[in-house]
């Protein structure tokens, strides 16, 4: 059977997932058509405007190039090719409390992990520095444990990714150190409780606690010390990219297209197709499903199991207030990436995953997104003008059981506002002009996640077992996206998209090969 014959393989959602999926299916020769509810692609990746210039209101950073590189080299493309990209020289820059009138404790992670740990040795001390060498040796190793074993491959469960790893090699599984929390392990790198607070924050790259989550999460550090990587036009045009490259390879996209249901037979066992909002039937026994897991139910028929007040956020990752608009900043010097951080970490977790409430002093991430990597202007940037400012909170996922009323984002405001004042910058937001993200509307944007931008929280070391794999509940049905394995983050869900069109076309191929063998052996019979 041709590829070509073969019935059109649905694509529900124009995220990273869904994009990769999308030109993984396209680049072998499969029919495609991808249905998207907004009006462009992107998912998360997505745009917004203010006083008529367009934001990055979604991911800010790009890492993990390689993915991008080996899935287009299955069309004889480079992620560059048609995105003028630049690798960052500065990772982040990063400030605590103002100490006087000059400003914030200041330190910069570089690219360079020699220049980081000069820095890191003027900011804290020889011990410091010694224990970031330990710290990015011990992140690397993690992470060559753990791309092609789990990253990268079909979602293991612990006895599986043990075999993966070989369970002869007992030293490389202990250096995952599952048992053991991030902010635990760092301190056995790092003295200096501001360099524990800065690298702890890596945990909320996926939704969650340092203090709850497993050390294992150190493989950021190593993540973006590998590459970070500034797209002209920022993140939103990493999706517009790919969008044009799988449109060039047939691919088919229907934007403003919103999907009730997810058809099956009457056995209730395989994938018929999807109903559109509108009424329209589209026939798919392929369909791969790139949305948040926990809204896959509704779209199946399911009713949700009922749940105690207070207990729907349970095991959700963090969701955020964002802030995007023109601003005048003013006092410490910004960089592409700055973090402004706040006084007290566990107090700010304990707020968000044990009170479920805002955080009355938040971590502040601040994306200056007309600056290069070290925080200069562009040169077209007007003197005086105002620059692009995304400015990011995190908050609990409760935004499909809180409606946040104008008083609500005036005090969250508020608390920013002050914490980057004690770290030694005025924002200056022109208010009038800028738009707000709060949990309820990111609960609006991605049903089922009530907010959740990262789906399930990475507490405990369990976590990244339960997250669901690419196979769905019904045959010809698979997952993609942040909320499966291998995880949050654009290109892990760039993966997930790519490992959910591997499986489903191992499948197909499967089944041909099983209808040839039933036409031979009937043709032997005869």
């Amino acid at each position: 059977m041709a590829k070509a014959d073969l019935q059109t393989i649905v694509i529900l959602g124009a995220g990273a997932g869904g994009l990769a999926a999308a030109i993984a299916l396209g680049a072998a020769g499969y029919r495609v058509l991808v249905l998207e509810a907004a009006a462009g692609p992107g998912g998360k990746l997505r745009q917004v405007t203010a006083a008529g210039q367009a934001y990055d209101a979604g991911p800010t950073v790009l890492t993990m190039k390689w993915v991008f590189d080996g899935l287009l080299a299955r069309c004889g493309l480079r992620l560059e090719d048609g995105l003028p990209l630049t690798r960052a020289d500065v990772i982040a820059r990063h400030y605590w409390a103002r100490q006087d009138r000059e400003g914030g404790a200041c330190l910069d992670l570089f690219a360079d992990p020699a220049e980081s740990r000069r820095a890191i040795a003027d900011f804290a001390g020889a011990d410091n520095e010694e224990g970031f060498r330990r710290f990015t040796e011990d992140s690397a190793r993690v992470f060559a444990l753990l791309r092609d074993s789990f990253i990268d491959a079909a979602r293991p469960n612990p006895v599986s990714l043990s075999r993966r790893i070989g369970l002869h090699r007992p030293g490389a599984l202990f250096a995952l150190q599952p048992f053991t929390t991030l902010w635990s392990a760092l301190g056995r790198y790092f003295p200096d409780p501001r360099l524990r607070q800065l690298f702890g924050r890596y945990a909320t790259y996926c939704g969650s606690s340092p203090f709850l989550s497993p050390a294992t999460l150190m493989l950021v550090a190593h993540v973006e010390q590998a590459g970070l990587w500034l797209v002209e036009g920022g993140m939103h045009a990493l999706a517009r990219h790919l969008a044009a490259i799988a449109e060039g390879l047939g691919v088919r996209f229907l934007y403003g297209e919103a999907v009730r249901a997810i058809h099956s037979d009457a056995a209730g066992q395989a994938v018929t197709g999807v109903e559109m909002e509108s009424g329209q039937f589209i026939p798919a026994s392929q369909i791969i499903y790139n949305g948040d897991a926990a809204a896959l139910g509704g779209l199946l028929g399911q009713t949700p199991a009922p749940s105690r007040a207070g207990g729907r956020s349970r095991g959700r990752s963090l969701s955020a207030l964002v802030v995007c608009g023109p601003a005048r900043p003013r006092g410490v010097e910004l960089a592409h990436h700055t973090v402004f951080f706040s006084e007290n970490y566990r107090d700010e977790f304990d707020a968000i995953f044990r009170d479920g409430r805002p955080p009355d002093d938040p971590t502040i991430y601040v994306c200056a997104q007309d600056r290069d990597a070290a925080g200069q202007l562009g040169e077209g940037h007007a003197a005086g003008a105002a620059e692009r400012l995304y400015c990011l909170m995190n908050m609990p996922a409760d935004g499909d059981r809180r409606l946040y009323q104008e008083s609500d984002i005036e005090k969250c405001l508020t608390a920013m506002d002050r914490r980057l004042a004690a770290n030694g910058l005025t924002a200056g937001r022109l208010r009038d002009a800028q738009i707000v993200t709060s949990p309820d509307r990111f609960a609006a944007l991605y049903p089922g996640s009530g907010g959740a931008l990262y789906g399930k929280a990475s507490h405990g070391w369990m976590a990244s077992f339960s997250r669901p794999g690419s196979r769905g509940p019904l045959q010809g049905l698979y997952l993609a996206g942040g909320s499966v394995h291998p995880g949050p983050g654009v290109p892990m869900a760039a993966l997930s998209g790519k490992l959910a069109a591997d499986l489903l076309m191992a499948d197909m191929g499967s089944t041909s090969r099983s209808r040839l063998a039933a036409t031979v052996g009937g043709m032997s019979m005869r």
